[in-house]
């Protein structure tokens, strides 16, 4: 059996195991240099010999040929001719060309450009890991200026890494791929002219035409396959040079990729390198040290997830930090990604949360005061929520504000925070505190209803919700009804609008295709609210057309609302 092929996407996750496969390949890679330099050399001795053989047997056919067998008569007869070319001699000019030159061809064009890409991955890779190295170790509270350069000269490093490593991948399968015909093609015509010095070999040559005939027909199907699937290959390595989303995996597991375990010791803390696995289905997380310890056999840790929890940049000194929570440790496990974007696939991949954000008094003088300063100073900003800030200085708004020893006490309208920032800020606090809760299940579609129905069961719906969700999702739409006034200025309508808040209140319990689907009804849901706060009032919502629609439904006694009530009533009523 050959070695499994090396995927592209590997290069991202640069596994242990992807290292391991990739020694494999350097190892055939080592044997057929070797087996070419042989073959060269083998090849040239038998050329050689031939050559001496040819000028020995040239010289014995011009002594034959000077004796004449018989002077009598004009003409010789066919006997006669056929005994004048018994032996005759043979032209070895084209041996060189027939076996040396292509095999020296291919060992240079392709051997040797795949050994370039290997300096070349070997010394990206390093240079890579260094930097990584020293990246993961700058203190959280160095300059955002600092970080945000760090950051682009992490991200350059690594793309240069990823560029070397798709290209290697590509040209060392390309070169196993191609001497499966580059190789045989110039040795089987080689074999082929030996086996036709002279008559004497002609059993041997028929014996061999067969074989010979196969094998061509062989030679050429694999040259069709390799040349039919070159150009799509190229295709997909230049589309993988630079992926949207690095670290994504289909199937189980659902994330790999290297993490870095704080672990503490007798003498103080240290940080390890893991290769972790996080199967969703199971929440199995499966750690691999990544530099193992030559005396001991250290075998693969496997935790049974509970929960995974941001951790807030005020609470350790070390950057791109989530602690998971297990079943077999009392503690929890305070894990390092190697960039913000790595950390929240890692968290989406687990449900993590962000540190314990409710929908309480804090979280209500959170959104007031945002409300404020937009309608104080950007109400006429073009864009306005639509225009997303520096993650860096949201992330530092927040732990400011909800900081547990001082929560509440910042000044928004310092120099500090622009528009932004403060916009950015709060739709990523209602993403932690879904104010329509989550989606659950839909029920059945049912009826057809008129225009007021729509209106009258939508907002009778929301009168479902608990008192904090109604009285948060109230505040919020009556300030974006105001926004939206100012459309002629800032541009945002209802439905500009209802694109930005619809995922932000609704959240979906998992990332699902039908879940993407919804979108566009949580969209209307928060489109309908805004056009139509003014006609009925989210504080005081009449409830019959909702009444009547759960009781189509068949739903009774419910003690908390969930939004896909909503959602399914909006696709009912319009898609009749």
């Amino acid at each position: 059996m050959g070695h499994p092929p090396l995927e592209f996407s590997d290069c991202y996750g640069d596994s242990p195991d992807f290292r391991e496969r990739l020694k494999c390949y350097e190892l055939e890679l080592e044997r057929t240099s070797k087996f070419l330099k042989d073959v060269i050399k083998d090849g040239n001795s038998v050329i050689n010999a031939i050559k001496g053989y040819s000028v020995a047997v040239h010289k014995f056919s011009q002594t034959l040929n000077v004796f004449q067998f018989d002077f009598i008569g004009d003409s010789l007869t066919d006997d006669e001719i056929n005994i004048g070319k018994f032996i005759q001699g043979c032209d070895v000019q084209n041996a060189c060309d027939l076996l040396i030159k292509p095999l020296e061809k291919f060992r240079k064009e392709q051997i040797g450009v795949t050994k370039e890409r290997r300096k070349k991955f070997e010394k990206e890779s390093e240079k890579y890991y260094s930097q990584l190295d020293k990246h993961l170790n700058l203190s959280a509270k160095k300059k955002e200026t600092q970080l945000q350069e760090a950051d682009e000269l992490l991200d350059k490093e690594r793309l240069n890494f990823y560029e070397s490593s798709v290209e290697y991948v590509y040209q060392i399968q390309q070169v196993q791929d191609r001497k499966k015909f580059d190789v045989v093609e110039p040795v089987l015509a080689f074999l082929h002219s030996i086996l036709t010095l002279n008559n004497l070999t002609v059993e041997m040559t028929q014996d061999f035409m067969p074989y010979k005939q196969e094998l061509q027909l062989s030679l050429q199907n694999t040259r069709n396959h390799f040349e039919s699937t070159r150009e799509e290959m190229e295709e997909l390595m230049k589309r993988m040079k630079h992926p949207t989303q690095i670290g994504k995996m289909h199937g189980q597991p659902t994330i790999e990729g290297y993490l870095y375990s704080q672990e503490k010791w007798a003498l103080g803390v240290s940080w390890v390198k893991y290769y972790c696995k996080y199967h969703k289905a199971s929440k199995l997380f499966v750690m691999v040290p990544a530099e193992p310890k030559p005396a001991t056999k250290q075998g693969p840790t496997e935790l049974k997830l509970k929960s995974c929890f941001r951790r807030k940049t005020e609470s350790i000194d070390k950057r791109f930090c989530f602690d998971i929570e297990t079943y077999e440790r009392n503690i929890p496990v305070t894990l390092q990604a190697v960039s913000e974007a790595n950390r929240k696939l890692w968290m989406e991949a687990m449900d993590g949360k962000e540190p314990v954000m409710e929908l309480n008094e804090v979280g209500f003088k959170f959104v007031r005061k945002c409300i404020n300063f937009v309608e104080t100073k950007g109400l006429t900003q073009e864009g306005v929520y639509r225009t997303v800030g520096s993650n860096i200085q949201v992330q530092k708004l927040l732990n400011a504000f909800f900081d547990q020893k001082c929560p509440g006490d910042v000044d928004f309208h310092s120099s500090d925070w622009d528009i932004k920032t403060i916009t950015s800020a709060m739709k990523f606090y209602l993403r932690c505190v879904p104010v329509l809760l989550n989606l659950v299940k839909l029920i059945p579609r049912r009826a057809e209803y008129s225009l007021d129905d729509r209106l009258g069961a939508i907002h009778s719906l929301t009168y479902k919700l608990p008192e904090k969700n109604r009285e948060m999702l109230s505040l919020l739409i009556e300030h974006l009804v105001n926004v939206c006034s100012n459309s002629g200025d800032n541009l945002m309508t209802p439905s500009n609008m209802g694109v930005i808040f619809g995922p932000t209140l609704m959240r979906a319990e998992e990332e699902t295709v039908a879940a993407m689907l919804d979108i566009k009804f949580q969209n209307i849901v928060v489109e309908i609210l805004i056009e139509d706060y003014t006609k009925v009032n989210l504080k005081n919502v009449i409830r019959g057309s909702c009444d009547c629609y759960l009781m189509h439904c068949g739903v009774i006694n419910i003690q908390v609302f969930h939004v896909h009530y909503i959602l399914d009533f909006i696709k009912c009523i319009f898609s009749s």
